[in-house]
C-alpha cells in the first residue's frame, strides 16, 4: 500500500469570508445609525393638497384631527376639552418642540382653531399646520 504524497504548495480551496461579514456589519451598523424615525399621531389623515409645501424640521408634538372630528395625540382619542393638559404635560417634557396639527380636509375648521388655541394657552406658539 502506497502513502499519497502531499504536496505543501497546493493551495487553499476554502474561501475566506471573514471580509465579506465584516462588510455586511458595517453597512448594517451604518443604516442603523443613519436611520430617521419618524412619530406617528395614530390615524391617517386625508389632508388637503396645497401649491407650496414647507417642511418642519424637529416635530415633536404632533395632533391629527380625523375626518370626525376626533382628536389623536400619543395614538391616543382625546377629548377636546384634554387637549390643553396634554399639550401643558408634553411641553414640559419638551419646552422646544413645536406643535405640527394635520387636519382631515372633512374635518371642521372650529376644531382645527379649538386645537390652536388650546395649544397657546399651553403656552406654545410654534404652531404648523400639516400639508404634505
Amino acid at each position: 500500500m502506497e502513502n499519497p504524497v502531499v504536496q505543501a504548495d497546493e493551495p487553499n480551496n476554502e474561501i475566506n469570508l471573514t471580509p465579506m461579514l465584516d462588510v455586511v456589519f458595517i453597512l448594517l451598523i451604518f443604516f442603523i445609525v443613519t436611520a430617521s424615525f419618524i412619530k406617528e399621531t395614530g390615524i391617517e389623515v386625508n389632508r388637503p393638497d396645497l401649491p407650496e409645501q414647507t417642511v418642519k424640521e424637529s416635530a415633536s408634538i404632533l395632533i391629527a384631527i380625523g375626518e370626525n372630528n376626533e382628536i389623536w395625540m400619543d395614538r391616543r382619542l382625546i377629548d377636546s376639552r384634554a387637549v390643553r393638559a396634554n399639550l401643558e404635560r408634553m411641553h414640559a417634557g419638551n419646552p422646544d418642540a413645536p406643535v405640527v396639527i394635520q387636519a382631515d380636509r372633512r374635518s371642521y375648521n372650529d376644531t382645527l382653531v379649538q386645537v390652536m388655541n388650546a395649544s397657546r394657552e399651553a403656552g406654545i406658539y410654534d404652531i404648523s399646520i400639516a400639508d404634505w
